[in-house]
């Protein structure tokens, strides 16, 4: 009786887990889609007390992560190593989204390679195994789609 319990007991955690990766996924696929239907999105950062905002294009989900790529040699990058706290903003068709969280360096090979293979046009620029090639993912996001039409929509992932 004792190892059917625990039978069931394992078979309701897989199916839970795969329901909560599931969810998440999907929310994270969601707010990659606007993204990516945007082209370019702005991503703010701190500098000291002095807010930088500028123009980025990569997205990408790795892992079931939303990824972003940058160079290690930029000023974002700097940024980004001494307080990872970031923004990004995009509009799109009437609608904007907000996307708040901590961006994570992930320096493995795949996670590089993952992103450049979407993005063949940066491979003249960077490459996975370089020392300036940098992706980073987003923790602990709070994503929030507005419109001037409907009320504010949060996604946590």
């Amino acid at each position: 009786m004792g190892s059917l319990l625990i039978w069931v007991y394992s078979f309701i955690m897989v199916d839970i887990s795969i329901f909560i990766k599931n969810g998440r996924e999907s929310k994270v696929e969601e707010v990659y889609e606007f993204l990516k239907n945007c082209g370019t999105y702005y991503l703010a950062t701190v500098e000291g007390d002095q807010p930088r905002v500028r123009p980025f294009g990569t997205v990408d989900i790795f892992e079931g992560k939303l990824y972003i790529q940058t160079g290690k040699v930029k000023d974002v990058s700097k940024q980004l190593q001494k307080n990872p706290k970031a923004e990004i903003c995009a509009y799109a068709d009437g609608k904007w989204l907000r996307v708040t969280g901590k961006l994570i360096r992930d320096d493995r090979v795949e996670a590089k390679k993952h992103m450049l293979d979407n993005y063949p046009e940066l491979q003249s620029m960077y490459s996975p195994e370089d020392d300036n090639t940098e992706v980073l993912y987003f923790k602990d996001a709070t994503a929030t789609f507005y419109s001037f039409t409907d009320e504010p929509r949060v996604i946590k992932f």
